[in-house]
């Protein structure tokens, strides 16, 4: 076993302070620990080293010959140290982790990026796609974005856009819906995991659910919405997930219907952490590309 493994790192702490600082009370202060605290590390790691690094004096401790060079060396290492953690410190300051559902990731933010890293150059964001519901209070995540009811503990949720469900496909298949009740003639897209139905959609339309084909089922809405795009039926859908594809025309909603789903998209912070600048500026961000989004679905709207 080297030297280096048998010097406790907190002995060496204490000798570089004293050393620095000039006294045990002093040194005691920086630490935070008593004065015999300190006084005790440095005998030990004496002993471990195997050399005196002071002199006892009426005035206090006095370096030795050994211990002066020894504790210059010590402190040039110590502050390299500090450099390095302060450089993971600037690191994760800068580096705003968002936990945010796949779909969402994909389809909606993913395409919106480039203009946050514009107006955020020193900012690096790292995105945690995943299913999971994140610990705020136990992880690196910063921000999270939920589809659900808001009502989740120990986070603040603030909604970012209330979800409406609506039918989408391509216009090639609206081009045969002259009525709600051609319905019964199109194959329905099925997300077998999806918190949304078509009976509210229905409902807000004031008529009677149809029966569709059976079509192709799903366990996850990006491969839902690839499957609409494909022309393989009529999907339940909601805005964001769907807003670049109608955009563009490779999707339409045929019938101008919109129903509540009694959800929508939440931003979540954790309820016992202060929020940063760089997680307010995101909130800003999102809030401004979530606006200019429904200002197209609004633009879609009026030339229906």
């Amino acid at each position: 076993m080297s030297l280096l493994n048998r010097v406790h790192l907190n002995g060496l702490r204490a000798v570089e302070t004293v050393a620095r600082l000039g006294s045990l009370a002093a040194a005691a202060g920086e630490l935070n620990v008593s004065a015999s605290a300190v006084s005790q590390q440095i005998k030990r790691t004496e002993k471990q080293l195997g050399q005196a690094l002071f002199e006892r004096t009426p005035g206090g401790l006095v370096p030795t010959e050994f211990g002066a060079l020894f504790t210059a060396r010590l402190g040039a290492g110590f502050r390299e140290l500090a450099q390095a953690v302060a450089m993971a410190d600037e690191a994760s300051q800068c580096t705003l982790v968002v936990s945010v559902a796949p779909a969402f990731a994909s389809k909606w933010l993913l395409p919106r990026l480039s203009r946050h890293f514009a107006r955020h150059p020193n900012v690096l964001l790292r995105i945690d796609a995943s299913g999971r519901v994140a610990d705020l209070d136990h992880s690196d995540i910063d921000v999270g974005i939920r589809m659900g009811d808001g009502k989740w503990p120990g986070v603040r949720a603030e909604l970012l856009l209330a979800q409406e469900v609506f039918p989408v496909c391509t216009p090639s298949i609206a081009a045969r819906l002259h009525s709600i009740e051609d319905l019964a003639q199109t194959c329905a897209i099925t997300d077998e995991r999806s918190m949304i139905s078509w009976d509210s959609w229905f409902a807000a339309a004031g008529v009677s659910p149809v029966t569709f084909l059976k079509g192709a089922r799903f366990t996850d809405p990006m491969l839902c919405l690839e499957s609409a795009i494909a022309g393989h039926g009529v999907m339940l859908a909601w805005q964001l997930l769907t807003a670049d594809a109608l955009a563009d025309g490779r999707l339409v909603a045929p019938f101008g219907v919109r129903a509540e789903s009694g959800l929508g998209y939440w931003m979540v912070t954790s309820a016992t952490k202060g929020e940063s600048r760089k997680v307010r500026d995101f909130k800003a961000w999102i809030r401004e590309e979530i606006e200019a989004t429904m200002a197209k679905f609004r633009t879609l709207d009026s030339a229906a």
